[in-house]
């Protein structure tokens, strides 16, 4: 995520902040007589800065959970995916689920609410010596990432897809030959060549007065790669799996013979 901040006023202040004199002191005594205890820390209002959490994390991480199957499981039920060589399924596997689980939200129709980052957050992890540094070190969902996955689910619902469409969007999304080191990567592109001919065929009967739905569909499905990763992640999973690798899970799913009844996926009690 680009958290580069337009906001003039929070970076002129920032050096002055009581969290940046923490960060930054060189031992307890010399930040005792540095602090400057009459400053409030500043709270940018830059979008690009501004961090975010789901208002309604247990419904919505659990929805969100339930769209990840689906979409794992929509993968492996694809014939031509499974006779993949193995390397090939794993590559294509971390460059399309991002867009596949976005697609699935948008099919799905659901929405979420986010709200400010509680302000303390990073400052009771310093003051408490958190040991795990990969917790701060971790991108945190920006305002400015929320809005635009929420602008590419506006979009999809604005165009209706059925859901014939949105397989065969899907089957251009998994069938990727960008993808490096493919094996087979003439066998992909291919794939993603019938995909696109399939969905063609399926939006002009359904829309035969709109001849430019096609290109829109894609226009929109080019929006999909602006999303991250880390803002999916720590957006709607990391309150599921905590400190694990997200990859991990989603990699067990594809190859387990039982997907459905993984208890990963369980949300805490």
């Amino acid at each position: 995520m680009d958290n580069a901040c337009q906001c003039t006023d929070y970076n002129d202040r920032q050096s002055n902040a009581i969290l940046y004199n923490i960060l930054n002191q060189e031992n307890s005594k010399s930040s005792h007589n540095n602090l400057n205890y009459n400053l409030i820390p500043p709270r940018c209002n830059c979008e690009m800065r501004r961090t975010v959490c789901l208002k309604s994390p247990a419904d919505i991480c659990q929805e969100a959970s339930g769209v990840l199957v689906k979409t794992i499981h929509f993968m492996k039920n694809v014939p031509a995916f499974n006779q993949l060589p193995k390397n090939d399924q794993l590559s294509l596997l971390q460059s399309c689920w991002v867009p596949l689980f976005i697609l699935g939200l948008a099919q799905e129709g659901m929405n979420f609410d986010v709200i400010d980052t509680p302000a303390n957050s990073m400052l009771k992890r310093i003051l408490l010596n958190s040991q795990d540094s990969s917790e701060t070190e971790r991108e945190q969902p920006t305002l400015a990432g929320v809005n635009k996955l929420k602008s590419c689910l506006k979009k999809f619902w604005s165009l209706d897809l059925s859901p014939k469409e949105y397989a065969y969007l899907k089957g251009t999304m998994i069938f990727n030959p960008d993808v490096k080191d493919l094996k087979a990567a003439l066998f992909v592109e291919g794939l993603q060549q019938e995909a696109q001919h399939a969905l063609r065929e399926v939006v002009q009967p359904l829309h035969p007065g709109d001849r430019s739905r096609f290109a829109h569909i894609l226009l929109a499905a080019s929006m999909l790669k602006t999303i991250t990763p880390n803002l999916i992640t720590e957006l709607f999973f990391r309150h599921v799996i905590g400190q694990a690798d997200l990859l991990d899970f989603l990699v067990d799913m594809l190859f387990s013979r039982n997907m459905y009844g993984a208890s990963t996926w369980r949300l805490p009690r």
